[in-house]
């Protein structure tokens, strides 16, 4: 497993470098597969993002992004961790009004 220090200031920076993460790993066309992500949320305030990478046969590519740490933590299709990424900014986490 690999650990890496990036800077990223926005959520989008954020999204974009882990899809491409993902992506990479198993060696997807970037893109060509849903992306998506859901807020964490502990005592009723935002602590993190679990972002989704839908690929083919069913295969799920996941990436964790705790905000207590400001560290990515991305997962194989076999729940097998294989990259840490330590972020040196840290984005802004809110929740939205539904």
């Amino acid at each position: 497993m690999s650990t890496n220090v990036h800077g990223l200031q926005t959520l989008d920076e954020l999204r974009t470098y882990v899809h491409e993460t993902l992506c990479e790993y198993d060696h997807l066309e970037v893109g060509a597969f849903d992306f998506s992500e859901q807020i964490l949320v502990r005592g009723g305030k935002p602590c993190g993002l679990l972002f989704r990478l839908h690929g083919p046969r069913s295969v799920q590519l996941l990436a964790i992004w705790e905000t207590d740490r400001n560290t990515l933590l991305f997962y194989n299709s076999s729940g097998e961790r294989f990259q840490k990424t330590e972020l040196v900014a840290m984005p802004k986490l809110r929740l939205q009004a539904a």
